[in-house]
Formats: C-alpha cells, structure tokens, sequence
C-alpha cells in the first residue's frame, strides 16, 4: 500500500534571469555558459535566510523554506541582496571577460526579477540527491513569472504570502521602491492579485 504524500506550507522563492533566450542566441556558447553559471552561483551564495535549493532551472533558481516565515523585512532585504549581489558579479564579468567583443551584450540584456509565493500544501519529493516540490503552488508560482508588472526588474509577492504577514508589519515604501497591487487572470486558475516593487532604482 502507497504511503500518502506528506505536505507542508512552503515559502517559494524564485530568482530568474530576463533576457536569458536573448543572451543565449546572442553570445557564443563558452562565453554564455560561464557568464550564466556564475550569475546562479552569486545569487545562490547570497542567501542569507536558510532557503533551500529545490531546482536550478537554466535561468531560475526554485528556492523554498519550510517552517515559520522570515519576518516581512528579512525577506524584501534577501531579495535586494540577490538584486544587488547579482549586479555586483555582472561587473565582475565584464571586467573578466573585457577583451571578448560579445561582453558588451551582458548589462543590456540580462537582469533579475524574483517571484515570492506562499504555498499551503507543497509535498516535498526525494529524487536523488535532489528535493522536488509539487503540488499546485509550484504550478502557481511558475506562472506568476507571467504577469502584468510594468517593470522588467522586480521582486513580485503573491498575495497568499502576504496574507501571512500582520497588516502592521508590511511596510509599502522602502525608501528605494514602493509595493503596488495588481491581477493577473491565468488560464485553469483565474484571477490572482500580488503586489510589486520595482528593483531598478538599487542599481545606477
């Protein structure tokens, strides 16, 4: 007889990189690959919140952390730091790689926006050395990487996470950026609200 799956609330923490199918067809192979692998493992070292690193899916990372939430400013500063640390190893790799003609592609094109959802029943599946989370949420917080965000460079909370904060402990003005609300209607799902920040303004 099958063991039932066992699931947990899970905080979904998605970093991903715009511009990776432009960057990709754009810049030769061996240059790419390094430029990319090195953008993920910045992002990845920065974590600072005891997240999880569920996949690395070419272009994103599909963090995740069971257990009691960060409180709402530890995580709006995780998701600057991957913001800020992900250009500062941009700049790295343009003074590295300065003598290939092809570098000139990489602050043009690439940068990061981070999606941040809170699912109530993830199950968590060994594969491996590997977790893999499934269950809905994750099917959600996937699509929530589609979205009506005027911005190309943005952390976006689902409003399932933010209904886990108090009222009291969500701050809307951050000095560098402010959250505003929107929907977005996604086919088998409907309608679903979150709030955004724009990231731009952190980097010069």
């Amino acid at each position: 007889m099958e063991e039932n799956v066992k699931t947990k609330p899970t905080l979904i923490c998605i970093p991903d990189i715009s511009g990776f199918t432009e960057f990709m067809s754009k810049t030769e192979i061996n240059l790419s690959s390094q430029v990319i692998s090195s953008l993920l493992n910045q992002v990845i070292y920065s974590n600072k919140i005891d997240l999880k690193v569920s996949e690395i899916e070419g272009d994103a990372i599909l963090f995740y952390r069971t257990g009691p939430l960060p409180s709402f400013k530890e995580l709006i500063n995780q998701c600057r730091l991957f913001y800020t640390e992900f250009y500062g190893e941009l700049a790295k790799l343009q003074k590295k790689f300065k003598d290939d003609k092809e570098v000139d592609h990489i602050p043009d094109i690439l940068g990061l926006k981070i999606i941040l959802h809170y699912g109530v029943e993830v199950s968590s599946v060994p594969i491996g050395k590997n977790i893999k989370l499934m269950g809905e949420d994750i099917i959600l917080a996937h699509r929530l990487l589609k979205n009506k965000v005027p911005y190309e460079e943005y952390i976006l909370i689902s409003e399932h996470l933010l209904n886990e904060y108090k009222d009291a402990t969500v701050e809307r003005n951050f000095g560098w950026g402010t959250l505003y609300d929107k929907d977005t209607s996604y086919k088998h799902i409907g309608e679903i609200n979150y709030s955004y920040i724009n990231l731009e303004p952190l980097v010069p």
